[in-house]
């Protein structure tokens, strides 16, 4: 793999925006994000460039990206940093113990099935065992009942199914599954 994972900076809110609408734009995106084309692209500019500074420098979230050679970014993943008795950013509940949450997975279509998804997993679930306060025991995320070939990953990586399931937020009838890899 010619690709260097690494954390976003700040300055690059555009090339995140971007990648975003891309993921957005992806015939599977319905499975994978909570939030349409429409929507993201709707948000202004300062959106874009706070969010990117926050995944950049914040200890409570950051996002990885595979930038490629010739300085494309081929996928994503962003981690969230969820203490314990402390509402989670994906609203639902106050965990009981320190934990962290991935979320935003996104591989460019012409670059999967080439190892990019393992190396961005391995750097977020990497960045998760190295926090020291608050210490996450273990890390969680949601996949869509449906989406087969991301449960496949998951589970080959060490995650594991917990039971809970939520509504999925683009349909309320469609459940998402919460799987967990423990430290």
């Amino acid at each position: 793999m010619d690709h260097v994972i690494r954390a976003v900076r700040a300055d690059e809110w555009e090339k995140v925006k971007d990648l975003r609408l891309e993921a957005l734009r992806d015939p599977a995106a319905r499975l994978a994000f909570h939030e349409t084309y429409e929507q993201a692209s709707a948000e202004a500019d300062a959106f874009w460039q706070e969010r990117t500074e926050r995944a950049a420098e914040s200890d409570a979230v950051r996002q990885f990206v595979a930038e490629g050679p010739d300085g494309v970014w081929h996928g994503t993943v962003t981690v969230l940093v969820e203490p314990a008795g402390v509402p989670t950013l994906l609203g639902d509940g106050e965990p009981a113990q320190d934990q962290a949450a991935i979320v935003g997975v996104f591989v460019r279509q012409e670059s999967r099935g080439t190892g990019l998804i393992e190396g961005l997993f391995e750097a977020a679930v990497g960045w998760c065992w190295e926090l020291r306060e608050p210490t996450p025991v273990r890390v969680r995320l949601y996949v869509h009942e449906d989406n087969h070939r991301a449960v496949g990953f998951y589970r080959r990586f060490g995650f594991e199914p917990t039971g809970v399931t939520a509504p999925a937020p683009t349909d309320p009838a469609e459940r998402e599954l919460e799987h967990v890899l423990v430290r």
